[in-house]
């Protein structure tokens, strides 16, 4: 019974995937204005650190439907992309350039992901 219904959410994610629309990235530019003016100075201060020119990163299979995903940030090994099919912020490893390590659907905000990377860091130090 729970492999059947696990096969159903899948499958159900799969034909999710293949039929979203990318974010333009007139509406993703907008989006992470309206999160910025959500921040904290000192997140706006570590977010002008870490964001880069939002640009299409792979990700398969998932993102091989809308030419990838967009990545509006990076801080070492990980990566702050937007995904679109979930309609949220994510972190994310990477090795090679150009090429997200894993499928996240944390469906965050940005500044909510921007204080917990900045957090993190905090900790360390």
């Amino acid at each position: 019974m729970l492999r059947q219904s696990l096969s159903k959410t899948l499958a159900s994610k799969k034909d999710m995937s293949m039929k979203w629309t990318s974010i333009s990235l007139k509406e993703l530019n907008d989006l992470i204005d309206t999160h910025y003016w959500c921040m904290e100075s000192e997140e706006r201060e570590f977010w002008n650190l870490v964001k880069i020119a939002p640009i299409k990163w792979q990700l398969d299979p998932w993102g091989r439907h809308g030419g990838g995903f967009f990545v509006v940030g990076v801080l070492g090994s990980k990566v702050i992309w937007y995904n679109d099919i979930e309609e949220g912020f994510n972190v994310s490893s990477y090795s090679d350039f150009g090429v997200i390590r894993e499928y996240l659907c944390e469906q965050q905000e940005l500044h909510f992901v921007i204080r917990r990377l900045r957090d993190e860091i905090k900790q360390k130090c």
